[in-house]
Order: C-alpha cells, then sequence, then structure tokens
C-alpha cells in the first residue's frame, strides 16, 4: 500500500484553513412566514315564501311607499311564475355559491289555474326554478298529509287520477318539516333539515311551520300530526349539528311578523317572529320568515330576518360571508328585490309549462258569471271592513236563507284576492275562484246571542293586546256593531252595540249563522262556532259569491258602515 503523500496533505490543510478564515460567517436563521388567512367564502341565498300558487301575475301586484310622496302608497305590477324564474337565475349568476330556498305556503288558496289541477303546475313551476329546499307552511296541509306527500313524491291524485299534460314527478326540492311529528311514529313527517356544503364549509337549512297550524286547517287535513314549538325545536337541533361540525345554520320558518314601515325596512316590527327569534339559540345565524304576507328586511336580537312579501312578488337577496377557519358566518346582508313585470322578461320553459295547463283549463276559467261596475278591494277600513269582505258575506246569506240564516261572517284570510274591473266588465270563473279558491261548504247553524257575543271578541284572540284590525270578520247586512281598540282582548265589543236589523243581541236568544266549513270547526280561534247545533250543510262557498254576481248585476261597492271603530 502506497503512503500518502505528508507533504500534499500538509498543504491541502493549510489551504482549507485558509479558507476557512476568509469564508462569510453562517447566515442567521429566517424569520418564519405566516400563513395568510383564507378570503371568506361568500354564499347566496335566495328566498321566496307564501307563493300560493301564482303562476300569473297577482292583481295589484305589490303595494309600497310612493317614492314622490312617501305619505301614500303606489301599486307595483309584480310577481308570477314566469318573472320569478328571469329574476332568479339572474340573481344565481352572481355567484356560483347559491342556494334558493322557501318558507312555506307554495301551495294551498291557490288561483284556478294552479288549483285545478291540485297544484301540480306550480310544484313543476319552482321545481324548474331550481328551488331546493322549502319549510312547510300551514296551507301545504289544506288537503292533508296524504296530497301533501304526493306533492313531494309524485303520482297521479288519488280521486281525479292524471290531469295535468304529463305524469306529475312530484317536487324536485326538499320539504322540511322539524316540528311537524306524526303521532302514530313520532317521526317528523319530512326531513327536519337540508345541509349544502359551499367550497368545504356546510350550511344547516332548519325548516318548519308554526305552531298554531292546527287553527288555521281544517281538522281533517292535520288529524294525527303534532305541531311544536318553533324556537324549542331549533334549539333541540342546534347541539347535534355542531357536533357534525356545522356552524352556520340558517332557519326557514312559517310564522313572521307585521313591521309599520316599506318593504325593505323594519320599524316597529310585531307578531310571534320577535319573540321566536329572541329565544333561538346563539348558532342560529339567519331566519328566513313568511306567513304574514308582508315584507321586510330585519335586524332582531342581533341577527338577519328577512321576509319577501307574497305570490313571488318578492325574491330577497341574502349575502353571507363564511369564514373557512370557523365555518361560521361571519357577516349577513339582505335586499328584498321586486320582481317588476315591467323590469324582467318572461322565463321561456316556465311559460311553456304555464301555456300547456291553460290550454286544459281555458273553458272553465274564462267562462263569464256576470258584470260588475267597479272594482272590489279587498282593503280594510280602519275598523277592518272591506268592500270585496260585504260582498261575500252578502252572498253567503244570500245562498243559505232557505236554511234560514239571519247572519252570515266571513273570514278575512279566506278572501285571498281582490276582484278588479275587466275591461269589459265581465267576471269570469277564474276571478271569482280567485277571491275564494279554498273551495269550503256552506254551514248555517244555530248560536244563542252570548255564544255570537263571545264569537266577536274572539277575532283578537291571539294577536296581543294592541289593537289590530287584521283579522276582523267581514259581516252581511243588516247586521252592525262597533269595538273599541283600546279596550282589552275580550271586552272590545260595544255594550249593546252589535244589533241585527237595528235591534240589539238577545244573550238568550236563538240565532240562525252562516259560516265557512273551516269556521265552523273553530278554525282561525273562533271556537263557539264548534258549539253551534242544528247544523245545515249548504253549497260551495266559491258558487254561492258565482250566483251573487249572476244575481246582482252591475254590482258596485258599499257604505263601509256595518263595523265601527273606536280609538
Amino acid at each position: 500500500m502506497r503512503r500518502p503523500d505528508f507533504k500534499l496533505l500538509l498543504s491541502a490543510g493549510l489551504l482549507a484553513a485558509l479558507l476557512a478564515g476568509c469564508a462569510t460567517p453562517p447566515a442567521p436563521p429566517a424569520a418564519a412566514v405566516q400563513p395568510v388567512a383564507a378570503a371568506p367564502v361568500q354564499v347566496k341565498v335566495l328566498a321566496i315564501n307564501d307563493f300560493h300558487g301564482n303562476l300569473k301575475p297577482p292583481l295589484g301586484g305589490i303595494r309600497v311607499k310612493d317614492p314622490a310622496n312617501p305619505g301614500k302608497t303606489v301599486n307595483i305590477d309584480a310577481g308570477g311564475a314566469e318573472y320569478l324564474a328571469t329574476a332568479v337565475a339572474g340573481l344565481r349568476a352572481k355567484n356560483p355559491n347559491h342556494i334558493f330556498v322557501a318558507a312555506g305556503d307554495l301551495i294551498g288558496a291557490s288561483p284556478l289555474l294552479s288549483a285545478l289541477f291540485h297544484d301540480e303546475p306550480s310544484v313543476e313551476a319552482l321545481s324548474l326554478m331550481g328551488l331546493e329546499a322549502s319549510a312547510v307552511g300551514n296551507h301545504e296541509f289544506d288537503k292533508g298529509l296524504g296530497e301533501l306527500l304526493r306533492m313531494q313524491r309524485g303520482g297521479c291524485h288519488p280521486t281525479d287520477g292524471c290531469k295535468g299534460p304529463q305524469t306529475f314527478k312530484g317536487a324536485s326540492y326538499r320539504y322540511l318539516a322539524a316540528s311537524t311529528v306524526e303521532v302514530a311514529t313520532g317521526q317528523t313527517v319530512f326531513p327536519p333539515y337540508f345541509i349544502k356544503t359551499f367550497e368545504g364549509i356546510p350550511v344547516a337549512f332548519i325548516g318548519l311551520t308554526l305552531q298554531a297550524t292546527p287553527s288555521m286547517v281544517v281538522p281533517a287535513g292535520v288529524a294525527g300530526l303534532k305541531f311544536g314549538n318553533e324556537a324549542d325545536t331549533v334549539n333541540a337541533l342546534v347541539p347535534g349539528l355542531r357536533a357534525q361540525g356545522i356552524e352556520a345554520i340558517v332557519v326557514l320558518i312559517h310564522e313572521g311578523g307585521v313591521p309599520v314601515g316599506d318593504y325593505n325596512e323594519c320599524p316597529g316590527i310585531s307578531g310571534p317572529i320577535v319573540d321566536i327569534v329572541k329565544k333561538l339559540d346563539k348558532a342560529v345565524d339567519l331566519v328566513v320568515s313568511g306567513h304574514t304576507h308582508r315584507a321586510y328586511n330585519c335586524r332582531i336580537d342581533g341577527r338577519l330576518v328577512t321576509s319577501g312579501d307574497k305570490y313571488g312578488t318578492v325574491v330577497t337577496e341574502i349575502d353571507l360571508a363564511l369564514d373557512p377557519a370557523t365555518r361560521d358566518v361571519l357577516s349577513a346582508s339582505a335586499n328584498n328585490l321586486i320582481v317588476r313585470n315591467a323590469s324582467f322578461a318572461k322565463d321561456a320553459p316556465v311559460s311553456a309549462l304555464i301555456a300547456q295547463y291553460e290550454g286544459l283549463a281555458g273553458g272553465l276559467a274564462r267562462r263569464v258569471v256576470g258584470r260588475i261596475a267597479a272594482p272590489l278591494p279587498r282593503d280594510g277600513s280602519p275598523a277592518g271592513e272591506s268592500v270585496l269582505g260585504q260582498v261575500v258575506a252578502d252572498a253567503q246569506l244570500e245562498a243559505t236563507q232557505s236554511a234560514g240564516a239571519q247572519i252570515a261572517f266571513m273570514n278575512p284570510g279566506g278572501i285571498r284576492a281582490a276582484m278588479g274591473l275587466p275591461a269589459d266588465g265581465q267576471v269570469r270563473y277564474e276571478d271569482v275562484f280567485a277571491v275564494q279558491p279554498f273551495y269550503n261548504n256552506l254551514v248555517t247553524m244555530t248560536v244563542s246571542g252570548a255564544q255570537l257575543l263571545q264569537l266577536l271578541e274572539q277575532q283578537w284572540r291571539g294577536q296581543g293586546d294592541g289593537p289590530i284590525s287584521g283579522r276582523v270578520m267581514q259581516v252581511s247586512r243588516g247586521f252592525s256593531y262597533r269595538w273599541d281598540s283600546q279596550a282589552p282582548v275580550g271586552q272590545r265589543i260595544v255594550p249593546g252595540s252589535a244589533q241585527l236589523g237595528g235591534v240589539a243581541i238577545a244573550p238568550t236568544a236563538s240565532y240562525r249563522v252562516t259560516v265557512n266549513a273551516f269556521m265552523a270547526s273553530g278554525g282561525d280561534n273562533y271556537l263557539a262556532l264548534k258549539d253551534g247545533t242544528e247544523r245545515s250543510t249548504g253549497m260551495m262557498d266559491v258558487d254561492a259569491l258565482e250566483l251573487y254576481i249572476k244575481n246582482h248585476p252591475g254590482l258596485a261597492p258599499g257604505a263601509l258602515n256595518r263595523i265601527t271603530r273606536l280609538n
């Protein structure tokens, strides 16, 4: 083995040492790079409520403050499925992260075009629009749970069969019913919530209807069902959702409030929704409401609460910012957009669908029933009385006089649309049906004077102690009374003021009273009617109105002097 050359090793070692002495000292460690926070995920929630099968724009559109004179209001032509579909499509295009939802009463109390086909065309139109989830409203139960399940699942009507242009496939959207339980099984009739994920962040949409639903639907429609407390139901679901890693929670609720401001404001809001929101778990970030047919954009208890009027006249555009780190809502804002018929084109697929059904319904819908001389509005006076309400009550009295009727009462919630004056003055069956779409039998019964006075006091039951006149019954000719808005609930009828033919109602006397079947069963909390005796079932309410218009050509508004409000 060759010996190493020590000279070479020495010189190499010396060179390395010299180089080391001349080298730059090592650089200090680099500072740690801070990660850039991920940008919030922007989500657009589009919402409607109380569509009620209005495939065509409703008469009168939406009433809002007059921009030229804030002390007055103007009506804007708005709503209907064709224009709503276009508005939703345009808003959806603004953000790939979107969802279209509803707060109930999409069907029921519908105009003839939808009702004639058991609301199948409305479900099909909303499915075409891309609706994804909806709370169940009280009117979804008008025909019972079995029919509502058919709306979801599809299939032909059990009695009338398939009447539409194609086999009914059911809703492509999901009905949600967190608070509605089938007593026999203890299970909710539909899923309590729906979860959609946006860029990895899940958002829960809880859907439920108002606890008071049984008082608003004929008993057969809610037989075997139990409706739970709204806030308690939501709060019980929150822990389970959070356990799944869900922090962003939206409530779709068919219950609402009454504001005193315009469609995109929220001054002085009152009503059940206020207390419900205040009782909700703080984990709830947004509440989409309905039921009261009002439009508002509110902050209640620090949370955004919205409602979009009715009949597709408004779509609520809600923008959420989601935190990718916490998966919770950072901010929420809303804008109620009026679906102005002059601003949006008709959606072609929805128009084609409507045209198919119009072709099938045309003969019945356009049948002339009579003439009127002036519009018959349903807007109430300060006392709660309306021109159209008088006409409906008079029609029902006249139709049941053979059963001994002396007085007829009509619940205002059963009058669904005004009757405008057609250009030719001729009223058609579709106009009459739009006013009274429930197709209820008239029931004439005997009540005592004491029960009648109790019935009048029940008009304000469940409305708090404020001077609210929104549920005042409409009364037939010959009957009158006065009520005091400052008196306590249960004591508002001025003593001795309730009169029939100018004679005060005697508590011990008997009277024959006509109402619709819904009221006769205690609907709308008119519980005194449940005790009526000697019941006689008559014609359908809409048929009575049709007959009245036919028999009274040139019908025009009368004086609103049957109901008088003090204070």
